[in-house]
């Protein structure tokens, strides 16, 4: 039949018990698949990870300038990674800085959650915030 119309015997369902055929222009059906593929990768977006980082003795308005920066890429959909880099002898006192990140977080409770809880990774502590499923 796919001879006498001129067209190709093509397999859409090799796997299918049985396997499902289609009469069609080969080079057109590829074409439509190819282009169909190429809407789904438009419509598809990354998730970045985007990372802020902090010292363990920031102040308030720095903190509240960060927390803005971090609320602009969750409302983007990118997650934030919030990192507090320690140095010489603040590496001493590292578990006093993981309210610091806990108040990042909650500053954000509004559009986040917490995807990751503080933790510490060599000298420096993080924080993992995704953007809140509706």
């Amino acid at each position: 039949m796919a001879q006498d119309a001129g067209l190709d015997l093509v397999k859409v369902a090799p796997m299918a018990k049985p396997p499902v055929c289609k009469i069609v222009d080969y080079g057109k059906y590829r074409y439509e698949q190819a282009r169909r593929e190429k809407e789904a990768r438009k419509k598809q977006h990354t998730v970045d990870i985007k990372e802020i980082r902090m010292s363990p003795n920031i102040d308030t308005n720095d903190l509240n300038t960060k927390v803005g920066a971090a609320r602009k890429f969750l409302t983007k959909g990118d997650k934030v990674k919030v990192t507090i880099r320690f140095r010489g002898r603040e590496m001493a006192h590292m578990q006093a800085s993981r309210p610091i990140l806990l108040d990042f977080a909650k500053a954000l409770e509004d559009i986040c959650i917490v995807e990751k809880q503080p933790k510490i990774e060599g000298r420096n502590m993080s924080i993992v915030l995704g953007q809140k499923r509706k």
